[in-house]
């Protein structure tokens, strides 16, 4: 895991610190709130800077980003934690082999495989949700962290979650079983449920109108939805508009939440896409190949004054910040959105799609040149993409990527 720092004015992103984590991470969700436990909870008015990690195994570790250097999470959330561990006795050293079998059914208490999406409620802070390929939603109490209800909506694994931005007990999930459901979580049954044409990879809430909700999918299309319209089966799920944004899997995607109708798409097609979806007409406004691989997250600023960053990671395993306000196309679409946003104009100095990586050690790369032999022409490529993107490889990286 690690926690980087982005300097906009000096074109600088740099890892400050990180962390090792027990297995292949997941996903991860920013927390605003210390996590308690049983026998000392946590105030419900608390502050903190913590990250909610979803590995290949079934708990969820809680880590302090403030603190350099930790060795071990701050709290485990699931059959791992403190609070659900027993002392061993010579009984349940005999009866070893029956609890292995109990603890991979479903139950209320933890997840028994791979967490593949996190969603912290911003309403009610001590709430966070779980999804997991054991088909189960969780939702956990992290003043005591522990799990507080679990549901079973759907019936393959569920892969994204997104709660309502005004409705604060509404939550949104999709699964691989081609549905995407939402559902209050004071209630144990669903309130609507919408079908799509192949697995979700995706789903999030229009910023802009809490009344609209976006699903992508592993064929590389994007649904937009009325969540109004309630279909009464999934053969009569009718979606605003449908958008086949890329070729292949849609993996990721993120609505601009300061500037109007400004979409991002990333796929495993490599391609990060930009899109001018205002009026309901979908168009595409430019598309670029960052050098980083499979496209796994792209993510807009939350901040007005840095409205127009994007920061995209993938495969590669490197993060880069595009400033799409460097890019013509986007400026004469999006420039005049949204008042008092700082945009450079035609001619002034700079260049072009500014992109900011994270700058390799130089020594490391004159040793791996070395390494490779001749000319290092190899490895030139692999640092810099058509976009001037630094995407070269740290000590120990093992790419995701499969040539």
């Amino acid at each position: 895991m690690e926690i980087y720092v982005y300097e906009d004015e000096a074109d600088n992103l740099y890892v400050h610190h990180d962390f090792m984590l027990p297995a292949i991470p997941l996903c991860v969700e920013w927390l605003d709130i210390p996590v308690g436990s049983i026998e000392s909870p946590a105030s419900k008015d608390a502050r903190g800077n913590y990250v909610a990690v979803g590995t290949t195994d079934p708990d969820i570790e809680i880590w302090n980003l403030d603190t350099v250097d930790s060795l071990f999470p701050n709290a485990i959330l699931g059959a791992g934690g403190s609070q659900n561990k027993q002392p061993d006795t010579s009984t349940e050293k005999k009866n070893k082999k029956k609890k292995k079998a109990a603890a991979k059914k479903i139950n209320d208490t933890h997840h028994i495989d791979s967490i593949l999406s996190l969603a912290a409620n911003r309403s009610h802070r001590n709430l966070l949700a779980s999804a997991s390929a054991d088909t189960t939603v969780k939702l956990w109490d992290l003043t005591t962290a522990t799990c507080a209800k679990s549901y079973v909506h759907h019936t393959d694994k569920v892969c994204s979650l997104a709660w309502h931005p005004t409705s604060s007990t509404v939550l949104l999930s999709g699964s691989w079983d081609r549905t995407v459901v939402a559902a209050d979580m004071r209630s144990t049954e669903p309130s609507a449920r919408w079908g799509v044409e192949s697995d979700v990879e995706g789903i999030k809430w229009d910023p802009h109108d809490s009344n609209y909700f976006y699903i992508s999918t592993e064929k590389g299309i994007l649904h937009l939805h009325d969540a109004r319209n309630m279909p009464s089966k999934l053969s009569q799920t009718r979606p605003v508009w449908t958008l086949q944004a890329h070729e292949s899997s849609l993996t990721t995607f993120d609505i601009n939440p300061i500037i109007p109708g400004f979409l991002a798409t990333g796929s495993t097609d490599k391609e990060v896409k930009l899109w001018n979806i205002a009026d309901n007409s979908p168009s595409m406004v430019v598309s670029r190949d960052l050098g980083l691989g499979k496209i796994f997250s792209t993510n807009w600023a939350p901040d007005k004054e840095v409205g127009f960053r994007l920061a995209v990671a993938g495969s590669k395993g490197v993060v880069s910040v595009w400033d799409t306000s460097t890019n013509a196309a986007v400026r004469r679409i999006f420039a005049g959105r949204v008042p008092n946003i700082r945009v450079p104009v035609e001619g002034e100095e700079g260049k072009e799609d500014r992109i900011v990586g994270v700058e390799e050690d130089q020594s490391d790369s004159d040793s791996d040149s070395d390494e490779e032999g001749g000319d290092g022409q190899e490895s030139g490529n692999e640092s810099e993409s058509d976009g001037g993107v630094k995407v070269g490889r740290r000590d120990g990286w093992e790419s995701m990527e499969e040539d």
